[in-house]
């Protein structure tokens, strides 16, 4: 398998001579009074810039179930960022000022993460407008009503207010994210005219409906009478409640709402069809940076794509064997179109159909679980359950994604699953994607991070997008060598969504390096995979609101097989899955480089 190279130089884990002892001279009590000093000194700093940063964001606060800013939402003016920069900056002085040789070997990974961090923010503020703030994917149009519906919950009266009191603050929130949208206009930075009717039409969802107009309620008002409706007072006090939200709605949401649509529409005017990151202000630096900090590697986009179009091949080699298993009389081109319209492999695009495609993806989770033992020595505490994507953001939102759980474990993990259509979900898909997104993939990783004990809370609920859905699309492989994936479609479902991934590699460098064209790029998907072609076109557009994004899974994938096989062949019979897993999962999230030099370690200490 490609070696792959790295960035970051290796960190140093080595215990320094001060803070050892001999049998013959015992190192003096000062040295170590200095010693520990320095790493309370350091993981308090750790623990005081988490915070400090969790409490200047109300949204955060909410993620982490936090109720101090509970009626707030975050300043995103321009001032603010250049606040956050300074902040950094001092951060990273303050940091500077502790000396790393009097840390333990714990302290100084953690010092290096948060020294590599910083540095990264600082260079990084000067990409802060290179991207998109309103596209398909995510975005401040869609975030408010998911987060006021998913984060906010409502457990007495005042927390009613709160929710009240975020429908006022909309106006707001809104003026900011407009002003970003100018000041990105003024650099020449405008979303493809594709994104524009997506974003459009999610904005005109959430005021469709009562109080809005004559019908059902709309998504929030149903949202908050439906929490209201809970607490434990007055029928008139609820009435209250449900008033003066009703009053917030028409009079804030609507009209911020109204505000952005008729911007977006003004704005689409100027929008191309370019698609590429190329065509930001200094795109090809820009897209490399993106790319280094995606993967943690120094790959460049044509190694990476290189390497992509050596993994299609592969795969489709794979699935040709499957095509002989099952008897297909065909090329591989036509048993992918077979796998892609027979209607055997698809549920009906009804209320039944996506019933029916829930409990089947949560009994697939639950069978896992019950053998998490054979895998796992270390599990979450956190439960995690398997819901269908909300009617407001479906016909957009991605094929399938995770939520975190609450850390003091009032929420569960969830699995969403987009069931718009259905057409996009095919059955022999279902057991890879709940592998992948449920058990064993993010949850067990994720809800691990979030619940390690002696880990600095940055390092706990930080993300390495390489690390994390490299271990996701790692999790869709160690089901099928327990055993499972025993109907052979099953396992083409997995090789498809495998090759889904390595495709990825080839259209997100092709599309920001190469120029390729957003139409280039959904042939590719549509003549080298058994996706349907909404699919295709929903990951090109991905790709292009999301310069780097895609890359992270194959490659992070590709590294953690690299270690675990080189463990193998070093270990022989020493060598444990489980503890393997232990080591890839019971530090939180890593750059690649640093996981490879943990494993390492524990091979060299199973040697010993």
């Amino acid at each position: 398998m490609r070696k792959l190279t790295f960035i970051a130089a290796a960190i140093s884990v080595a215990l320094l001579g001060g803070c050892q002892q001999t049998a013959d001279k015992p190192a003096p009590a000062p040295q170590v009074q200095v010693e520990q000093s320095e790493i309370t000194k350091a993981n308090e700093f750790f623990e005081e810039v988490f915070t400090s940063s969790v409490m200047r964001s109300p949204i955060y606060q909410t993620y982490m179930g936090i109720k101090q800013d509970y009626d707030k939402w975050d300043d995103d003016t321009e001032e603010n960022t250049l606040k956050e920069l300074a902040i950094t900056k001092k951060n990273l002085v303050t940091l500077n000022s502790i000396d790393r040789n009097k840390l333990d070997e714990a302290t100084q990974v953690s010092y290096d993460l948060m020294q590599q961090s910083l540095e990264n923010d600082i260079a990084d503020f000067k990409w802060r407008h290179h991207n998109y703030p309103v596209n398909q994917m995510f975005g401040t149009h869609s975030m408010i009503p998911a987060f006021l519906i998913n984060q906010h919950q409502i457990g007495n009266v005042k927390e009613a207010k709160d929710y009240i009191a975020r429908l006022n603050g909309v106006p707001v929130v809104f003026d900011q994210l407009i002003d970003g949208l100018e000041t990105r206009m003024n650099k020449g930075i405008i979303a493809p005219k594709f994104v524009f009717p997506h974003v459009i039409e999610s904005s005109k969802n959430i005021i469709v409906g009562a109080p809005f107009e004559k019908g059902d309620d709309s998504t929030l008002l149903a949202d908050f009478k439906r929490k209201v409706a809970k607490l434990e007072i007055t029928e008139s006090e609820k009435s209250a409640l449900i008033d003066d939200a009703t009053q917030a709605l028409k009079v804030a949401v609507k009209p911020a709402y109204s505000k952005l649509i008729n911007y977006l529409a003004k704005l689409e005017k100027k929008a191309d069809s370019r698609d590429g990151a190329w065509k930001f202000p200094n795109g090809e630096q820009f897209f490399n940076n993106a790319l280094a900090r995606t993967t943690t590697t120094d790959l460049t986009a044509k190694e990476i794509h290189t390497i992509g179009l050596s993994e299609v091949a592969r795969i489709h080699d794979e699935m040709r064997e499957i095509k002989e298993k099952v008897g297909f009389k065909g090329d591989l081109a036509a048993f992918m179109e077979f796998m892609k319209t027979d209607k055997q492999f698809y549920l009906p695009n009804t209320e039944e159909g996506k019933e029916k495609y829930l409990k089947d993806a949560t009994a697939m989770i639950d069978n896992m679980k019950s053998r998490l033992d054979e895998l796992f020595i270390i599990k979450p505490k956190a439960d995690m359950t398997v819901k269908r994507v909300e009617a407001f953001r479906e016909k957009a939102a991605g094929k399938a994604f995770y939520q975190q759980p609450a850390p003091d474990g009032s929420r569960p993990g969830v699995y969403y699953a987009n069931l718009y259509d259905m057409e996009a979900m095919p059955t022999y898909q279902m057991e890879a994607l709940a592998y992948h997104e449920g058990i064993p993939g993010h949850h067990m990783q994720i809800a691990i991070a979030q619940e390690l004990e002696g880990v600095p809370k940055f390092r706990k609920f930080g993300r390495y997008t390489a690390y994390t859905e490299g271990w996701g699309l790692y999790s869709e492989l160690v089901p099928k060598e327990m055993g499972l994936y025993e109907d052979p479609y099953s396992d083409f479902g997995r090789l498809a969504m495998e090759l889904w991934r390595a495709c990825r590699l080839v259209v997100d460098t092709g599309i920001h390096a190469m120029k390729w064209t957003r139409q280039e790029g959904i042939d590719y998907y549509v003549n080298n995979t058994p996706n349907a072609k909404s699919d295709a076109v929903k990951m090109v557009e991905r790709h292009v609101v999301m310069p780097s994004q895609a890359t992270a899974y194959k490659i992070g994938m590709l590294k953690i097989v690299e270690l675990r096989e080189a463990a193998k062949k070093e270990l022989g019979d020493k060598f444990d899955i489980r503890q393997f897993h232990d080591v890839v999962l019971k530090s939180g999230p890593l750059p690649l480089n640093v996981l490879e030099k943990f494993v390492d370690e524990w091979v060299a200490s199973k040697k010993a």
